[in-house]
């Protein structure tokens, strides 16, 4: 069983889904982060593919993802790093990012890779779920590679009813149509859509996103999903530690309330 169900199976409440560019704050951080994360109690990872104009990122990430290019990440690089990472991360571990690097890669290419270093799951906001059910979605079963979908306020409950019937994992729930990093907390409008999403009794999970950043913000998003996703403030994290490992468990375990 892929481990993003298991995970659900096992913890059906406050999971924190921690997300990081690959290649930053340098080229080579990412098997130590994804350790340093590991042990200070998170619950699953995204690790961010970078692009070179990710449109739907705020200042923060799209910073992170020119830093990560400016080092030398690439995709190949990623999945070289990653190789063998299973011999001592349990963690869910996804990846995100835009689909255009993955068709470059070769879309099967991709999920064989994915498969073989021990990736359970796609996040790519900008593929057309309709050419994902009719091209991609029997590559990724090959693989079992499961691929998760947004929502956002603006999505119809058609569209969300849908993307229930094809998903497995987690629905991404993305709390405004803003970029991510620009939401300073969690509002009454981002409330009143979480209690319409909650009201329609989803088979799948739940994860929040945009706008969490400290254990206020993933208390209150948990009162709402099956937990909560980081992106920019731990970004920010690891800009500002000068020790690593201490400055992702501090910061893990205080968003945690640990």
């Amino acid at each position: 069983m892929n481990r993003i169900v298991q995970l659900f199976q096992r913890q059906a409440t406050h999971n924190l889904n921690v997300y990081f560019t690959a290649g930053f704050p340098q080229l080579t951080d990412t098997r130590r982060i994804l350790k340093a994360l590991q042990a200070s109690g998170a619950d699953l990872v995204e690790i961010g593919m970078p692009y070179s104009d990710p449109v739907a990122d705020g200042e923060t990430i799209q910073l992170s993802n020119q830093k990560a290019l400016e080092n030398g990440m690439s995709v190949k690089e990623l999945f070289a790093q990653l190789k063998g990472m299973r011999d001592e991360i349990s963690l869910p571990i996804l990846l995100m990012g835009y689909v255009n690097p993955v068709l470059q890669f070769g879309v099967e290419n991709f999920c064989q890779h994915c498969a073989e270093v021990g990736v359970d799951g796609l996040i790519l906001p900008d593929m057309p779920m309709d050419e994902y059910m009719q091209e991609y979605k029997p590559i990724f079963d090959k693989y079992g590679i499961l691929n998760i979908f947004l929502i956002t306020p603006q999505t119809s409950e058609q569209r969300i009813r849908q993307i229930d019937d094809n998903s497995e994992g987690f629905i991404y729930m993305v709390s405004s149509a803003s970029v991510t990093g620009s939401q300073s907390g969690v509002s009454h409008d981002m409330e009143a859509y979480f209690e319409r999403v909650n009201a329609m009794q989803l088979r799948n999970p739940r994860l929040i996103g945009f706008g969490i950043k400290d254990h206020e913000t993933f208390t209150k998003a948990c009162q709402h999903a099956s937990g909560a996703i980081i992106g920019s403030a731990f970004i920010r994290v690891l800009q500002e530690s000068e020790d690593l490992e201490n400055g992702i468990a501090s910061y893990v375990m205080s968003v945690k309330g640990k």
